[in-house]
């Protein structure tokens, strides 16, 4: 009678959870509709809000307002949305695989092996120019393809290193570090070689903007990253399972060395596309997964769709205050992003120093 009872009050207590969790994402959902009706509103121009709504919901293009809407804000509004959420989950998934809170997306060394390889198509391609407006990228898809190349060639270059020292959290983190600083070194080669013109062109790309997006790249950012959010979400009890340690994992047959390979290689394809496309745009990975994690706990069932939430909202947020602080000046995303993330960077560094294990 006492384990029947016992079992009822701890279904309660998981019912009563999930329940608190599915709301509190329901409610995370309410702030990102109302942060994206307000980055349409909101520019160097503001719509009132039923203009607003008209063109979103007549789809009007012909008017003023319907092509500001449509043809300027929502583009970027999606990019925004799509960036933040792709790099916040990328961020929980590496977290989780790699047993190591201070991991994102950019602790396999991804953004600076992007940073090298739009270094590269803006000097050996023509990449940059001055225009009338200032610094600016004449061909952004030979700079983003090159990036999204290097990138993946640094994930391959991990993951070599890494089957070959044995596939462990610790030898992928060194290894991400080691394949890191040798493109910092070739990053600082080719701005080294590089004419003013040229220079300019790679530190705007390395600040991280949203302003190159169009509706091309956000439907190739869309069909690669849903298809790799599916994935993770049908593998959330492996995600739990490896977030107990790899011999709890192990226990339950998860084959711990193939699906952290497999986690590794999706995470890294879904950043490498975002860092791409819109530059090096910092501690998303961090600031989604972690503040979600307050909020919902550890268990990817409400982690990962929470931290897909988050991390849309706060990096269309801090679009939007970096299009409207300065106006007409529009503040490049990235250093918002990390005026907000480094702090809580250097807060998660202490207290990991205090305490070694994570759990």
């Amino acid at each position: 009678m006492e384990k029947e009872e016992r079992r009822g009050s701890v279904a309660e207590r998981y019912s009563e959870h999930t329940r608190r969790n599915t709301l509190l994402i329901l409610a995370a959902f309410t702030v990102l509709a109302a942060a994206v009706l307000s980055a349409v509103s909101l520019g160097g121009t503001d719509i009132p809000f039923w203009d607003v709504m008209r063109c979103l919901f007549t789809f009007d293009t012909a008017s003023d307002e319907g092509w500001t809407v449509w043809g300027i804000r929502m583009p970027r509004i999606t990019a925004a949305v799509l960036a933040g959420a792709g790099l916040s989950v990328a961020g929980v998934v590496m977290q989780c695989i790699l047993r190591n809170p201070l991991a994102s997306p950019y602790t396999l060394g991804l953004s600076n092996a992007a940073a090298f390889g739009a270094a590269f198509a803006i000097i050996f391609l023509q990449g940059g120019s001055v225009s009338s407006f200032g610094i600016d990228l004449d061909n952004p898809y030979a700079v983003a393809s090159c990036a999204f190349l290097f990138s993946m060639m640094a994930t391959g270059a991990v993951m070599l290193l890494s089957r070959y020292a044995g596939v462990s959290a610790e030898t992928v983190v060194l290894a991400g570090v080691a394949i890191s600083a040798m493109f910092t070194a070739g990053m600082t080669l080719m701005q080294y070689m590089a004419d003013s013109t040229q220079l300019g062109a790679i530190v705007s790309w390395t600040f991280g903007n949203l302003g190159k997006a169009d509706w091309g790249w956000d439907a190739a950012i869309f069909f690669v990253g849903v298809p790799i959010v599916i994935y993770f979400m049908l593998n959330r009890w492996s995600l739990n399972a490896m977030n107990a340690g790899d011999e709890v994992a192990e226990g339950v047959g998860v084959g711990t060395a193939r699906f952290r390979m497999i986690g590794l290689v999706l995470s890294a394809l879904l950043s490498s596309i975002l860092v791409a496309g819109f530059g090096v745009i910092a501690f998303v990975g961090l600031l989604g997964p972690h503040i979600s994690r307050m909020i919902v706990g550890s268990d990817h069932r409400s982690l990962i769709p929470m931290s897909l939430v988050l991390g849309a909202a706060i990096m269309l947020i801090a679009d939007t205050v970096a299009r409207t602080a300065m106006s007409p000046m529009v503040l490049p995303v990235g250093i918002l992003t990390s005026l907000l993330g480094g702090p809580l960077f250097i807060y998660l560094l202490l207290s990991r120093s205090r305490r070694r294990t994570y759990v």
